[in-house]
């Protein structure tokens, strides 16, 4: 596994910051809006948007003092590359499977 995936599996490895991406995915939002509904500090908000940015998952606009997030499509990448390459296996052990069920019911 190359860094960049290890970085993206980290991220996303926490409930929290599923749940802050997953808010993300709807619209662009503050620190504030984000805190709404999670059951977190503001600073703890701040501190899994450090890891989801640094993970290349999540980018900031800074609007004066305000800094608002949105998700960055092209972060999934690496992620999307790890299931690509486990993807081929399973059409055929999916086959397998249904041989050997199969042979189970005769």
């Amino acid at each position: 596994m190359n860094e960049a995936e290890s970085e993206v599996f980290r991220a996303l490895a926490d409930p929290t910051r599923r749940a802050v991406y997953q808010r993300l995915a709807d619209r662009e939002m503050s620190v504030s809006e984000l805190r709404k509904g999670l059951e977190v500090s503001q600073p703890a908000v701040s501190q899994h948007l450090a890891v989801l940015r640094g993970a290349g998952l999540v980018c900031e606009r800074r609007e004066g003092r305000f800094s608002y997030y949105r998700v960055e499509p092209a972060g999934l990448a690496p992620l999307i590359d790890w299931v690509a390459r486990y993807q081929a296996f399973w059409p055929e052990r999916v086959e397998k499977l249904k041989e050997v069920l199969k042979e189970m019911d005769q």
